[in-house]
């Protein structure tokens, strides 16, 4: 869309039917894409802002997704769906033009469809990718886009309910090689609240690595280091050369591209970032003292240390143009 055709009175959220990676469409507004939809507004300010352009109805329209996220999509503990299949302009999700790629519905569907709506849904879930949108934010320099303690809540949800030390007794009918037996990891989505749907989106009781890393590395930049760094090393036992290849990290295919969410692992520690459009060295760390840490910019790579309480940089290749450095220690 381009800017002139949006509504100024859009409630701020992702109504209509729409894909993501879970490979369905979710009917209704949830906490998943519709944080990616704020993080992609801030995004837009914020370069609008550095090349001087106006950029007032995105402020509003972030706004108003902000608003509708922390307001209608939180429910005091975790964010969550929405799900939403009637009064819509993609009409009817049994019919072809019901905007959605899954249009096959048995008649035991279409009953359960009459009873909780389009299957594929998460509802009232936790669900792990839940706020997502605010990891995306944060990784890429944009800064916190919803309310801090709203995130950490989510995030000690996640953690509470989908963290599984043991998955002994725990059903996975989709693809338990990922995870399986007395090996932990971190579920997609649970129903600790109820509501789960008889059709829930296909994977939700899967584990990916992809996913514990995101999780794990936002948990880290909110001061869950522990809780982070736990659900990594349970993720790495299951990667320990015995069972499967230490390097490859198989989702859909081998060697699947999700898993390079650990590269946020480096950030979620360190708090080590570039800006080069203020030239800006940015070493806000969650963990205290001393530390060494890969950087890697378009310029140049090489490493970033605190020694003594004293920020230094040397580069094994390129350059790195620093104007300012900004270190917030962690007390």
């Amino acid at each position: 869309y381009c800017i002139e055709t949006w509504d100024p009175d859009h409630v701020g959220a992702l109504i209509e039917p729409h894909h993501n990676t879970y490979d369905i469409e979710f009917w209704g507004p949830d906490g998943m894409c519709t944080s990616i939809y704020l993080g992609a507004l801030r995004a837009a300010v914020l370069m609008g802002e550095a090349l001087g352009e106006d950029v007032k109805a995105f402020k509003e329209l972030a706004e108003k997704a902000k608003r509708y996220l922390e307001e209608e999509l939180f429910d005091g503990e975790y964010f969550y769906q929405r799900v939403t299949w009637e009064g819509l302009r993609a009409g009817n999700p049994l019919e072809s033009s019901g905007a959605t790629l899954h249009t096959s519905y048995s008649p035991e569907a279409v009953v359960l469809l009459e009873k909780e709506g389009p299957k594929y849904q998460y509802g009232t879930g936790c669900l792990s990718d839940g706020v997502i949108g605010a990891w995306m934010a944060e990784v890429c320099g944009v800064g916190k886009i919803l309310d801090r303690e709203k995130v950490k809540s989510h995030l000690r949800s996640v953690y509470r309910y989908n963290f599984k030390r043991d998955l002994s007794e725990h059903a996975n009918p989709q693809r338990p090689s990922y995870a399986a037996g007395d090996e932990g990891g971190l579920l997609l989505c649970s129903w600790p609240k109820g509501g789960r749907p008889s059709l829930p989106f296909v994977y939700s009781d899967e584990v990916w690595t992809g996913i514990e890393y995101q999780v794990a590395s936002h948990m880290m930049r909110e001061g869950m280091v522990e809780e982070g760094l736990e659900i990594v090393r349970t993720c790495r036992d299951r990667y320990d050369g015995r069972v499967r290849n230490p390097f490859n990290e198989y989702e859909c295919g081998h060697w699947y591209a999700r898993a390079m969410a650990s590269y946020a692992l480096i950030y979620g520690l360190t708090g080590v970032r570039y800006d080069r459009v203020s030239k800006t060295l940015y070493v806000e760390p969650s963990i205290k003292g001393d530390f060494k840490s890969f950087l890697a910019t378009e310029t140049g790579f090489g490493v970033v240390e605190v020694k003594g309480g004293t920020v230094r940089w040397n580069m094994s290749h390129g350059t790195l143009e620093v104007d300012k450095v900004v270190y917030q220690p962690q007390k």
